[in-house]
């Protein structure tokens, strides 16, 4: 679920900072930029791992502040597919089950990956496996807050780069047009329509 991720970049430390230890005064920029953000195809990451290698530092013209080359590793959440998880359920909707890791939101078990045969209940607004009893069927509800393990089957990066500027044209027509949804930039789809998956409750007495 997690993993550590090589990463290089350049860091600028402004001269008040000069009396910290320069290793100190990097961690602590790196995780300023990085701590709950995505990287577009590395994951989401999480915090400073440690510090492999730093290059020179320079002072540019016109800027007292030094800019040090640095390589690093980084704690990123990032499943592995087929990796085996347990959450909490979110919300449902007709998209399917959303599922939170409390600290991550972003799942979501699409209806074609639940148990078979579920429903969507629109006066609960839950899904509800139709068990097979054998004589029979018996309904269990997928409730808000229940503890279900999954299995990751997908993942989904999207970039979210801002735009450059707008022009007052580009602000005239946007104003008309209706505001696009804020992107997602990471999200798992995961899947429960196997023995052993969903709800935990569903199989404590099995």
């Amino acid at each position: 679920m997690f993993v550590l991720a090589e990463m290089k970049h350049v860091i600028r430390t402004p001269p008040w900072k000069f009396h910290v230890k320069l290793n100190d005064a990097i961690a602590e920029e790196l995780n300023r930029k990085l701590a709950n953000k995505v990287v577009l195809n590395v994951g989401l990451c999480i915090a400073l791992y440690d510090i492999v290698g730093l290059e020179d530092s320079y002072i540019f013209p016109g800027d007292g502040s030094a800019h040090t080359k640095v390589k690093f590793r980084y704690v990123v959440f990032r499943p592995f597919m087929e990796e085996v998880i347990i959450g909490k359920i979110r919300s449902c909707s007709r998209e399917g089950v959303h599922v939170t890791l409390g600290f991550f939101d972003d799942v979501i078990i699409p209806p074609a990956a639940l148990q078979h045969p579920s429903r969507f209940d629109e006066t609960e607004q839950v899904w509800v496996w139709e068990y097979d009893t054998g004589g029979g069927s018996h309904d269990l509800f997928m409730d808000a807050g229940e503890s279900i393990k999954f299995r990751v089957t997908a993942e989904n990066f999207v970039e979210t780069s801002p735009k450059g500027p707008e022009t007052p044209s580009d602000t005239a027509s946007t104003s008309e047009a209706p505001k696009e949804e804020a992107k997602i930039p990471y999200s798992l789809t995961g899947g429960i329509n196997e023995p052993g998956l969903g709800l935990l409750s569903w199989w404590e007495n099995s």
